[in-house]
Formats: C-alpha cells, structure tokens, sequence
C-alpha cells in the first residue's frame, strides 16, 4: 500500500468564511481527529490531497507545520457536487500496527456463462479490518462461468494476508441475476402501459 507525504498547516480560522478563504487558495480545509485527542483543523494543499485520494484508503503521512508527522486514512470526503472539486476532508488518526475497519473495491473477473445473464454488485466494497500500514487496495473475484441464480457470499472471497472479514460470512456481495425476469418486466410494464392507453 503507498503513502503520499503531504504538507499540512494547522489552521485557527473556522466557520463558512474562512473555509472559502481557504478553497480561493487552492486549498482544502480538513480534520484529523482519532485516539481520543482532540481535533486537529488543517489546511491541506488541493492537488496533492485530490491526487492522494485518487487511491482508495491511501495511507497519508501529515507534515504538520514542519513540526509533526502523523499517519491518516481518509475517513469522509465532500466534493463540490458540482464541479467535484474537494471542499472538505476528514482524516482519521492512525499507528502502524494498529488494525482499522476500512472498505477495499471489489472487482471481478472473468466472463459470466452464455445466456445473458447480469451480475449485480450488491457491495461495491467489502469491509475488512487491516492493519493501518497494510490496507489492500482492493479484491479480485472470478466470476467465471456463473449462471443466472449464483451469488458469490463474503466467506467465499480470498482476503489479502493480514485481512479479515468486517462484514457477517454469509453477506452477499455479487449476484448473478437472469436476463429473462427483467425482459418479463420490462414486457408487463408495456401491457400495462397498452390497457392504460
């Protein structure tokens, strides 16, 4: 797993005001809180922390004020829904060796057998504990050959070493459902739509 170093100053200014101050600059207003010690408010350089995020639970090194170096992860991010730049960041303070419950993407593999079937991502991602220095990036599922009815459960996919499930076994996470039901739908939806006329 990488860590980005990034430069952080610490910040006294609060409130919508300073916020927008903060974002004309090109910078992102952000949080560091964890282990019971009280919040830290930051200013974070803008197109290092958006490169940084790129990478989901990026490990984060915070140089602060040249000062202190702590490691985070990424616990809540708003992004401007508009325009998606970043508008604030909350980080999570974290030690090596500790574990921390985090959600890694799972992506799959494979060709689902002939007939049309689709595969439907119940969970886009799986929640794992891991340790905070050694969070997977994400899951591979093979999906080869599934037919319409499959489901693939937490308990059957093969976690990173060091990882484990933070979700009960028997979750489902993929699906693979028949193409024939939703034609079906589709086609009552039409006659319906036929009497109604």
């Amino acid at each position: 797993m990488s860590e980005v170093k990034i430069a952080a100053e610490s910040r006294t200014e609060f409130g919508k005001g300073a916020a927008r101050r903060i974002r004309r600059d090109s910078k992102v207003p952000g949080v560091l809180y964890g282990h019971g010690s009280d919040p830290i408010h930051l200013t974070l350089p803008g197109h290092e922390l958006l490169l940084a995020l790129r990478t989901p639970n990026v490990l984060i090194s915070l140089d602060i004020d040249g000062k202190s170096n702590e490691l985070a992860i990424p616990k809540s991010v708003v992004r401007d829904p508009i325009k998606g730049f970043l508008e604030h960041v909350d980080l999570l303070l974290v030690k090596r060796g500790e574990k921390v419950t985090v959600e890694i993407p799972v992506h799959t593999e494979g060709e689902l057998a002939a007939g049309g079937n689709l595969l439907e991502h119940v969970l886009n991602a799986l929640p794992v504990e891991a340790e905070a220095t050694h969070i997977p990036e994400a899951v591979t599922v093979s999906i080869e050959g599934l037919e319409a009815g499959a489901s693939v459960l937490a308990k059957d996919i093969t976690l990173p070493s060091g990882a484990t499930l933070a979700v009960d076994e028997d979750a489902v996470v993929l699906q693979v459902l028949a193409a024939q039901a939703e034609e079906a739908a589709e086609g009552e939806g039409e006659s319906e739509e036929a009497a109604e006329a």
